[in-house]
């Protein structure tokens, strides 16, 4: 592609940030341009993001349903499996699992909420009174 001809297609960061893209210059030597964006990429992206949107939505519903604990909704914010929180929090996988139940986040010690809070940067008060907007 011609340095001329990078696109410049403003996604969803609104241009304020820009990648490197390469190019050949008119020497015929690769050159590094910037770019505002890509329309496939910013297409992509947003994809992407509605995907993230609709799983926060899914957890909303099942904690209001009271069959999920507000980890859930951060762990879904935070762009987080069971396996990845499990791994910062420094638990088993089955434990983890338990405490995305409303029964068994109930029952967590505030050791355990504080580490929670701190991993997802929100208060103890944040998490333990998370409630979705209806």
């Amino acid at each position: 592609m011609e340095k001329d001809q990078v696109p410049q297609d403003i996604g969803i960061t609104g241009g304020v940030t820009r990648e490197v893209q390469y190019a050949v210059d008119k020497d015929g030597k690769y050159v590094k341009v910037l770019s505002k964006g890509w329309e496939p990429k910013n297409i992509v992206n947003e994809l992407a993001w509605d995907d993230i949107q609709e799983s926060i939505d899914i957890a909303n519903e099942k904690i209001m349903d009271e069959k999920a604990s507000p980890l859930l909704y951060f762990m879904e914010k935070s762009i987080m499996d069971v396996s990845l929180l499990a791994n910062y929090i420094e638990l088993p996988t089955w434990k983890v699992k338990k405490h995305l139940k409303p029964k068994g986040f109930k029952k967590l010690n505030q050791q355990r909420l504080d580490n929670y809070a701190k991993i997802f940067e929100i208060s103890v008060d944040e998490l333990i009174n998370y409630k979705p907007e209806n």
